[in-house]
């Protein structure tokens, strides 16, 4: 296949991602797999196993399980977070940040940012916020931006890295097990964010973008206790991640059966899920075949009112603010929180958010360095995968 057919940009992180069919690996789905014509008839084919609800956890269930074996999760005996570090608490107009890292598996360190409001209540949704590719976007202003208003409404959110980025650097990203080692990570985040004070376990949501979208998908997946996702410009019918961390092990293709992203993101249901897609990317189809097919999944709940989809034709490959705002309604809507609190003449109002520096930001340092039993470098931490 020619190179061209499989290479798509990525607007957001100013990279390329390319499909990578890999003969040596025919177990895995990659980047650009099928071509748009060949993902209906897919889904058709797909859209026959399952006719009600019952026919549909059925295949749920072999589809969730293909996900945890085909990642290896299964064989990874999780513990709850340790060694918690929550330091240098800034407070701004209506929330507070804090640096944090604790560890998810032995020697393995999460980072990121928690965002509080100042004032708190008895019971506070929680929110998990992953990020996509680039040059550690946990730090750029989109992602402060989306943290910082959803504090101001009422949540706690975690904002966390992805491996090889931000402070997590004892490993590169592009290791072979990343989708192992990432899920394992959110998890331990999920883990973070439902033992902090006054949490309400009935009100969690998630949401990422692009490689973050991912994130989401998957731990909705094969985590119940998110109870609200929102997965941004990644869901695709014939995109599977042009990344290791998304499709570099066998989720998908499995000795029993072979299935998709869009299947993965309907083992939401019947939980509140909206599709937030654009004309730029591998989300152009959502309207018109993504966003139908898990419909009709939440029909056999239903529960078709749980999902929804906001397209943008004319936008790219972000989480912009025209991406934000969707979000902000639907997570609002469904996590009870206060939007009122953000708007200003009638419209969410970003300007009271401070944007903070990368140093700022930053987990490890002088006062706060990298635990000594941390694992550095490749080999080591895919030992401890292995």
């Amino acid at each position: 296949m020619k190179s061209s057919f499989f290479t798509l940009c990525f607007s957001l992180v100013g990279a390329w991602a390319v499909a990578q069919y890999n003969p040596e690996k025919p177990d895995l789905c990659q980047g650009r797999f099928y071509t748009e014509e060949q993902a209906v008839k897919v889904h058709e084919d797909l859209a026959k196993k399952y006719t009600d609800k019952k026919s549909w956890e059925k295949h749920a269930t072999l589809v969730r399980q293909g996900i945890l074996e085909g990642s290896e999760l299964n064989k990874l005996k999780l513990k709850k977070p340790s060694n918690i570090t929550i330091h240098s608490k800034k407070e701004f107009n209506g929330y507070s940040v804090e640096n944090v890292s604790f560890q998810s598996l032995e020697g393995i360190y999460v980072t990121g940012n928690l965002y509080r409001p100042l004032v708190q209540s008895k019971k506070m949704a929680g929110i998990l916020c992953p990020h996509g590719h680039g040059q550690d976007p946990r730090l750029k202003e989109y992602t402060q931006q989306r943290c910082a208003t959803l504090a101001r409404m009422g949540a706690v959110v975690f904002a966390y890295d992805m491996i090889g980025m931000g402070d997590s650097k004892q490993c590169d990203h592009k290791i072979p097990k990343a989708v192992k080692l990432q899920l394992a990570n959110s998890i331990a985040a999920l883990d973070f964010l439902l033992d902090l004070p006054n949490i309400d376990k009935d009100r969690i949501g998630m949401t990422g973008e692009s490689g973050g979208g991912t994130q989401t998908f998957l731990l909705t997946a094969i985590d119940q206790r998110i109870k609200v996702s929102v997965p941004v410009v990644m869901v695709s019918g014939y995109f599977f991640g042009g990344c290791v961390c998304e499709s570099g092990m066998p989720v998908h293709k499995r000795p029993t059966h072979q299935t998709t992203n869009v299947e993965i993101a309907a083992l939401a249901a019947p939980r509140p899920m909206i599709l937030i897609s654009d004309g730029g990317d591998w989300t152009n189809n959502t309207p018109k075949q993504e966003y139908p097919f898990i419909n009709r999944i939440y029909g056999f709940y239903g529960a078709e009112k749980q999902l929804e989809n906001v397209h943008l034709p004319n936008e790219k490959h972000d989480y912009g603010i025209s991406k934000r705002l969707a979000a902000y309604d639907f997570l609002a809507k469904h996590l009870k929180l206060d939007i009122n609190k953000v708007m200003v003449n009638g419209k969410v109002d970003e300007s009271a958010n401070t944007v903070l520096s990368p140093s700022d930001l930053q987990v490890f340092d002088d006062k706060h360095p990298l635990p000594a039993n941390a694992l550095m470098g490749n080999e080591a931490v895919m030992k401890l995968l292995n």
